[in-house]
């Protein structure tokens, strides 16, 4: 629920204990540890989990940009130059407390491997480089999949004394195969379903393979599905793949006249291999990115006033 001014409530779970981290985590480290939980599964006789989600909000106060990394990303991703963070980079300072949350002993999903499915942002208010943002995280809401299960990691981002939230972003993830034991699922909520892409494209984006690369180097997501073509084989893929948010943003930019406060969705489709030519469209508040090659789509999504 907003307010004016930009103003929102978290939507925190109530029930759901704080823990307070001095710094926000390292993705290398968290990687690492994703590693080492992946190991453990591999080897354990049964999947188990000793109930639900991790009943947990993880928090770090005083965030503040990097204008260096602002400068990169909004090149990269062809966003204006300014001093004003892109939706999209908030989810780059954000994203490693997500992660951490995944990794945690009790969260009962494997992370490598996990797919992103969708995400949706709300862009509650215009931030800056002058912003320091207290930045919470949590896993919410598992349900069934036709293929396993899915969640959502949930993060916000507020300021000021009145721990205004001026941003939020739902990420929905994908664990194939058998469900834990133990974890509690949801009904699953119903498919999107795609129709054929536009006609016409508006813009062609040339994708080089060093795409993941550099976008890694900008968000610090060094995920090796992205980066290198071994981890892009350990998974299924003859080459690596483009970030979904990467692709996200890159649409994000390419809408006009999105204002100040805004929903951003992204609903993801067949992974970009790298290198790549992939056809976008923007129509009104909506948006379609599609293989030039295959007419296979990678994305869909919409941006919308608040």
């Amino acid at each position: 629920m907003t307010g004016d001014g930009g103003r929102a409530a978290s939507r925190r779970p109530a029930t759901y204990r704080e823990e307070v981290l001095p710094t926000m985590p390292r993705l290398s480290r968290l990687y690492a540890q994703a590693v080492g939980r992946t190991r453990t599964l591999v080897m354990a006789r049964n999947l188990t989990s000793r109930g639900g989600l991790p009943p947990v909000v993880l928090r770090v106060d005083d965030v503040r940009p990097d204008v260096a990394t602002l400068a990169e990303y909004q090149h990269l991703l062809g966003e204006p130059g300014t001093d004003r963070l892109p939706a999209g980079y908030v989810h780059v300072l954000a994203f490693p407390l997500a992660m951490a949350v995944m990794v945690r002993e009790d969260f009962p999903l494997q992370v490598l491997g996990l797919i992103h499915l969708a995400n949706t942002v709300e862009q509650l208010a215009p931030l800056d480089l002058g912003t320091r943002l207290t930045v919470r995280a949590w896993a919410q809401d598992a349900r069934e999949h036709r293929k396993g299960a899915q969640v959502d990691l949930v993060v916000e981002a507020s300021t000021g004394p009145a721990d205004t939230v001026v941003w939020r972003g739902v990420s929905t993830y994908l664990a194939t195969g058998r469900v834990p034991a133990g974890l509690p699922l949801a009904p699953a909520l119903p498919q999107d379903e795609r129709g054929g892409p536009p006609a016409v494209p508006t813009a062609l984006w040339r994708l080089g393979p060093d795409v993941g690369r550099r976008y890694a180097e900008v968000s610090g997501d060094r995920n090796p599905i992205h980066v290198c073509r071994l981890g892009a084989r350990l998974f299924g893929f003859p080459r690596p793949i483009a970030h979904g948010m990467y692709t996200a943003a890159r649409a994000l930019a390419g809408v006009p006249g999105r204002g100040d406060r805004f929903e951003w969705t992204a609903t993801f489709g067949k992974p970009v291999l790298l290198p790549a030519t992939v056809a976008f469209a923007a129509q009104g508040d909506t948006y379609t990115a599609w293989s030039l090659r295959s007419g296979k789509i990678h994305l869909t999504g919409a941006v919308r006033p608040l």
